[in-house]
């Protein structure tokens, strides 16, 4: 029997937030590349939370523009609210947050996606990897086949399967054998997988009810409105392009009443009953978990979330749950302006194979199979933020292999990217992983208002930003260091004038004479307060913009304000900046030791038999890497360093 039978240099299996990133990268970079979606409604589908961003996750929509992908263009053209969270702390846990227009979201994507030379977006499920024997123990990845028998050849596949693999649908004694909001599960993949030598795993998450807003009485909610200044997550664009109307969230409350109906059936949650198998997410737990856990809440916060511009649907946001439909309803009508409310979808949780991630080397490619790659929750991590890091990365390293060069490995002091992939690769994750702040060591250097200063070189290195955008980012880069060096150079005097311009202020008076950079560093006082003393700044700048073309002054004229944030950020900060500089030294000196790939870790004498046994598992690449990995002790890595010396 004949079937088709095609050849690219890249298959990318699964639409989700992962494949995008990894195919658009791909395709990119110029290899002829495939993307696999097991239907169109799906590609880049927000099946859980309306939202992009938030907390952590904001830091990493931010890199993944500074790499060239395209969360962040997308989100701009598509949020429908935005809103700058833990503005009241550091500007280190500064974190952007956008609704999107979930349809709008997706289609945007597509059209993106469907618009790119060299990539090819197919609606079909991949049931099989197509494997070649190297060595006994060493594989190589030549293609995959899908359900019809179609085989695509490639060079490098890229796995993006999110929740879909042998995914089932559960709320109470339902359920249902398909991928979120009822789209087709991918039910052969796994096989093969497994059949290839890959460990499979089970893992869980959940989504709340959808409400229909004309069922909800707002009055008993407190409205939240977005900010007034729009901060675009994409460097490329300015609060200008994407000012719009935004659509309001509510927040509300559950009450002892909702608690109350969750503990009286809580023998019927599959969660608590045994049904569901998979383990679930620690930071994003279900309801009945919530009301279980901490029974001296006497209550939790619940956000009303518009799902899009045209659609009444509500996303019921701290709410997720697998509790029968009957339980469902009555807790939901407990809740302060739900009392009448009508449920769109119900609640459910979904259980889908994954991988340890263990198995893949820092480059999302996996030991022992060369050419495969893995992205997004199939590697046991959560979120889109993630998911498409992940993606944007495996897709870059998918080419690379194409191109004979090294893979590009963010370390954990380059970016949220490299402590996401780390963590995952480096250390036995138990449950779905989430990308949070308090995770990062160097956390006042990886700001998200940083991102591109920390990677647009990357990026463009690698192929994905190109000559125009990084003159830009060239230009402001210049700007910047400009600006601090001569504020760092430039004295103002102890006169009358100064004394009472610093009062005017509620600052005290100087002594003698300082730099307007110390002045600065005063929390009182910022880089914008202290113009009407900076005689030199309007000569400066306007030297500055003097010397570029057109298009550069335009640019820098429409991102004045976050220069400016910028250089408030690096004098305001510098001296714990410096410090967490030196910590990245001492960090790069054990990153810099590599360790041999054919170590053969039973060899190194004193080893506790618990690290020998976790080091053969990951293979670390480094001394670095290894000392981060749970089960080896500081002792171990002493006795390993000996060895190898």
């Amino acid at each position: 029997m004949s079937v088709v039978e095609e050849k690219y240099d890249v298959v990318i299996v699964g639409a989700g937030h992962a494949g995008c990133e990894a195919a658009l990268a791909a395709a990119r970079l110029g290899f002829d590349t495939i993307l696999f979606t097991v239907s169109m409604d799906s590609v880049a589908l927000m099946p859980c939370n309306p939202n992009i961003g938030g907390s952590s996750k904001g830091h990493l929509v931010r890199e993944i523009d500074a790499l060239g992908g395209e969360m962040g263009k997308n989100i701009d053209k598509t949020y429908i609210q935005s809103k700058m969270l833990n503005v009241s702390k550091g500007p280190a846990v500064h974190s952007l947050r956008a609704q999107a227009d979930k349809v709008e979201y997706t289609k945007q994507m597509r059209l993106t996606l469907q618009e790119t030379d060299h990539l090819t977006l197919r609606q079909q499920e991949v049931s099989e990897l197509i494997v070649e024997k190297v060595t006994d123990s060493d594989y190589r990845v030549t293609g995959v086949k899908t359900v019809s028998g179609a085989i695509y050849h490639a060079r490098a596949v890229v796995l993006c399967t999110g929740v879909y693999l042998k995914a089932r649908c559960i709320y109470g004694d339902t359920i249902q054998y398909t991928g979120p909001n009822g789209l087709m599960a991918a039910n052969h993949l796994s096989d093969s997988m497994a059949d290839a030598g890959i460990a499979i795993r089970r893992f869980k998450t959940g989504t709340p009810p959808r409400i229909d807003r004309k069922s909800v009485d707002f009055s008993k909610m407190s409205e939240q409105k977005g900010d007034e200044k729009i901060v675009p997550f994409s460097f490329m664009n300015c609060e200008s392009d994407i000012s719009r109307e935004q659509i309001s969230c509510w927040l509300t409350y559950t009450n002892e009443e909702t608690h109350s109906i969750i503990r009286e059936n809580i023998d019927r949650s599959p969660l608590y009953s045994g049904v569901i198998k998979g383990t679930g997410p620690r930071y994003c737990p279900s309801i009945e978990d919530k009301i279980m856990k901490f029974p001296d809440k006497d209550r939790h916060q619940l956000f009303l979330e518009p799902e899009g511009e045209f659609t009444n649907e509500m996303y019921l946001d701290g709410m997720p749950s697998s509790m029968p439909e009957d339980v469902q309803y009555r807790m939901v009508h407990t809740v302060p302006g739900l009392e009448n409310a009508t449920i769109v979808r119900n609640a459910y949780a979904i259980e889908y194979d994954c991988i340890n991630a263990v198995n893949l080397k820092p480059s999302l490619e996996y030991k022992g199979i060369e050419g495969l790659f893995s992205a997004g929750q199939i590697n046991g991590s959560s979120g889109y933020e993630e998911a498409a890091a992940q993606g944007l990365m495996a897709g870059i390293n998918a080419a690379r292999k194409l191109q004979e060069k090294e893979p590009v490995v963010l370390k954990r002091s380059d970016g949220y990217i490299g402590v996401l992939i780390d963590d995952l690769v480096t250390k036995e994750t138990a449950e779905p992983y989430r990308m949070m702040t308090s995770r990062s060591e160097y956390r006042l250097l990886l700001r998200q208002d940083n991102a591109d200063l920390r990677l647009t070189d990357i990026g463009h290195d690698i192929g994905l930003i190109d000559d125009d955008r990084y003159r830009f980012f060239c230009k402001k880069r210049e700007y910047i260091d400009n600006e601090i060096n001569r504020l760092n150079e430039t004295v103002v005097g102890a006169g009358a004038a100064i004394g009472e311009f610093l009062r005017s202020c509620g600052s005290s008076e100087l002594k003698t004479g300082t730099t307007l950079a110390e002045l600065i560093r005063r929390p009182e006082l910022s880089y914008e307060m202290i113009a009407p003393i900076d005689k030199g700044r309007e000569t400066a700048v306007k030297g500055f913009e003097d010397a570029l073309s057109e298009d550069e002054k335009s640019f820098i004229i429409k991102h004045r304000a976050e220069i400016l944030e910028q250089i408030d950020i690096s004098i305001k900060y510098e001296g714990y900046i410096r410090r967490q500089q030196d910590q990245v030294e001492h960090f790069l000196k054990m990153e810099g030791k590599r360790i041999p790939k054919d170590i053969d870790y039973s060899s190194v004498r004193n080893l506790r038999k618990e690290a020998r046994q976790k080091l053969e598992m990951v293979r670390p690449e480094t001394i670095g890497q290894a000392s981060r990995i749970s089960g080896v002790s500081p002792a171990d890595i002493s006795m390993l360093m000996i060895h190898l010396k």
